[in-house]
């Protein structure tokens, strides 16, 4: 059975029992069967099925831009592993455990992804449009968010960089070809598995508290407890599967929070809870949004350039992956069109031991990875071989169009004075797609500059940080021409 499959099933079987058990104690505000296609309609909840379609869209294409970039981008890897050290690996090997294991591979992918779903479904169910939007609107935008931090300051997974570190997701067979399509395994900061259930979390703090209520109180509490105890487990999750770093936690909450308040904040305008969308707009307003928004995002366009740069700088010095005694690992090289080919170049930074690599089509591997981890003598005979000694490097040519590839890296008996062996990969897709990274950076960038500026306002009106009103409901803005 494949991934795709699994997730159908928990949809079908799933989502009633959810939205049923949620609701076991407010009945009356269950949106009967008779009358979805009405509620569907008149909600216009079709346009948040058009949101999710469109998000699946963007993430592709940013995946696409991920690898043809990193020759110019770089990784900010050894930053982060110079702040945290081995504490992954702590928590990995303290509490490593088979049916452990298994348990939060499902949760990482299945749940994560399920709960993303139904929790657009279970406000919809329970008859709340304004959690049915915004919940909607965090999976969209906290992504959008998180686009120019995954391009240009990419961060490995703790596997591919702590050596003795295993990828206990992303070396399990069933799990290895549906991640290697879908993750480009450098995303690892912010993580999303914290930011977008954190979102989740910081809509209903913000909407509870703006209506003067509290939590406890709220008739969605007990779900809000469900997603809390799925977050908190996410956090654990990220950790002891060897795939992101300490960091990406407080930065997945960062995230979640700038989306959570840029959504509490324009909800009531789009769904004109307050009058027209663009109702109390002038130009003079206009102008001060641009300016003040554009500051900000020349602000972060410049850190992005300045990264860039750096990179650049540093590909002569750079590392991509690091590897202890007996470890292996992968590099993925993505699918590319009929016609193109992919030139790599695998160096073997070491000084006197020998690096062993394969390159090997995706599909093809995961017969060497049915038990969690790499099974390197099964490993190296299902593709193209090779020895690397110190201080040397392989080229390698891909030509096999339409395909993901793996270039499989293993390092066996390590000398006592290289307990390490260090790797730099060098991919060359033939075309640069710098442009279009930029392009898909700048919805996040405005978004950061209007919280950045909404937050602002309010505190110079001395407004609460949760009041979503337009400034020109405000009462002591109508003499000031304080913006919409």
């Amino acid at each position: 059975m494949e991934p795709y499959d699994v997730m159908r099933i928990m949809i079908v079987v799933l989502t009633p029992i959810i939205c049923w058990y949620f609701t076991r104690h407010q009945p009356g505000e269950r949106v009967p069967l008779r009358k979805w296609a009405e509620e569907f309609h008149n909600k216009r909840y079709y346009l948040h099925a058009i949101g999710y379609v469109v998000i699946i869209r963007w993430k592709s294409i940013t995946d696409k831009l991920n690898e043809p970039m990193k020759s110019r981008t770089g990784h900010w890897t050894d930053w982060v592993y110079s702040l945290e050290g081995d504490i992954t690996k702590w928590v990995q090997d303290f509490f490593r455990n088979d049916f452990l294991t298994e348990f939060l591979n499902f949760h990482y992918l299945f749940i994560y992804l399920f709960l993303i779903y139904v929790t657009t479904v279970y406000f919809a169910y329970s008859g709340d449009r304004d959690m049915t939007d915004k919940v909607t609107l965090n999976y969209l935008l906290i992504y959008a968010l998180a686009v120019p931090y995954y391009l240009f300051f990419n961060v490995e997974v703790t596997s591919s960089w702590i050596p003795g570190m295993d990828a206990l997701l992303y070396q399990e067979g069933w799990y290895t070809v549906f991640y290697a399509l879908h993750d480009p395994l450098d995303n690892a900061v912010p993580s999303l598995h914290v930011a977008i259930p954190f979102g989740i979390l910081m809509l209903n703090y913000l909407h509870v508290k703006e209506a003067g209520g509290t939590l406890r109180e709220w008739r969605h509490w007990p779900y809000h407890v469900f997603v809390l105890i799925n977050t908190l487990l996410f956090i654990f999750t990220i950790m002891y599967l060897g795939i992101h770093w300490v960091v990406d936690i407080p930065l997945g909450l960062l995230i979640g929070s700038l989306g959570a308040l840029f959504i509490h904040h324009l909800q009531p305008r789009l769904r004109n809870d307050h009058g027209p969308v663009f109702k109390g707009i002038t130009k003079e307003k206009v102008r001060r949004h641009i300016f003040v928004e554009g500051v900000v995002m020349l602000v972060l366009l410049t850190c992005m350039l300045m990264a860039v740069n750096y990179q650049e700088e540093q590909v002569d010095e750079r590392v991509s992956f690091r590897l202890g005694e007996g470890d292996s690992t992968f590099e993925i090289i993505q699918k590319f069109n009929a016609g193109s080919s992919v030139e790599s170049t695998v160096e073997n930074l070491n000084a006197a031991s020998d690096l062993e690599i394969v390159l090997v089509l995706v599909e093809d591997s995961v017969s060497a990875m049915e038990n969690g981890q790499i099974d390197w003598a099964v490993m190296k005979t299902l593709g193209e071989y090779h020895v690397i000694g110190p201080g040397s490097d392989v080229p390698l040519t891909i030509t096999t169009p339409k395909n993901y590839h793996f270039i499989v890296m293993h390092y066996g008996e390590a000398s006592a004075n290289e307990p390490v062996m260090e790797v730099r990969i060098t991919n060359d897709y033939g075309d640069d797609r710098m442009a279009e990274a930029f392009l898909l950076s700048l919805p996040s960038l405005w978004m950061t500059g209007f919280v950045v500026y909404r937050l602002y306002r309010l505190k110079k009106e001395g407004r609460s940080f949760i009041d979503s009103t337009p400034s020109y409901v405000w009462a002591s803005s109508q003499g000031l021409g304080e913006e919409a």
